[in-house]
């Protein structure tokens, strides 16, 4: 239909898309570094390969030449960092006093069971570990028209939005009407929420 569209992207998307960064600067990020780059809309080895780690310098995201893949803007925030890092040390505490017998629960994240025991899941862990602090926007709108900071501040004003229309749902306010029949009613509630 022609529609841009600007969404979040999941953090475990980030070692793929951001394949060469990893290769040529390890897990290295500066605060509000943001890396503009693609991700691939379909899992299949073809949209894989756009994202060459051979190539040090970040693919840039083309309709044209891209057909299978989007453009992802990855950022990084040392604040979200230290949050996220926090959660999965919560995280990993509870894996391991499921696995140690000291609470039962459902089997939460990081625990692996094998043969009926229970064990530390260290390879999930060190790879969400490895992405601490990096927030994805997938997007379709190319560079040339929205530059990754402009993607990233209008995905950040989707709050507003939002809270326009839970308050359109919520506190729909009108004046005291006098109507008598059904169509006259629903006619004034429709201009009304319009």
């Amino acid at each position: 239909a022609g529609l841009r569209f600007i969404v979040g992207s999941r953090a475990t998307k980030a070692p793929a898309d951001l394949a060469s960064h990893f290769r040529w600067h390890g897990d290295a990020f500066t605060d509000g570094q943001v890396i503009d780059t693609i991700t691939p809309r379909v899992a299949t080895t073809t949209a894989r390969g756009v994202n060459d780690e051979q190539k040090r310098a970040e693919p840039v995201w083309d309709p044209a030449v891209h057909e299978r893949s989007w453009r992802a803007v990855w950022s990084y925030s040392a604040k979200r960092a230290a949050r996220d890092a926090k959660t999965l040390t919560l995280q990993e505490n509870r894996a391991k006093a499921v696995i140690a017998g000291e609470k039962a629960a459902r089997t939460p994240r990081f625990v692996t069971v094998k043969n009926g025991s229970r064990s530390l899941d260290e390879t999930s862990l060190a790879r969400a570990r490895r992405v601490v602090g990096l927030k994805g926007y997938v997007t379709n709108i190319p560079a040339t028209l929205m530059p990754a900071g402009e993607v990233i501040a209008s995905y950040h004003e989707l709050w507003h939005v939002e809270a326009s229309f839970r308050m359109s749902k919520s506190d729909l306010r009108a004046r005291p009407i006098f109507h008598h029949t059904r169509d006259a009613i629903e006619a004034h509630l429709t201009i009304v929420f319009a």
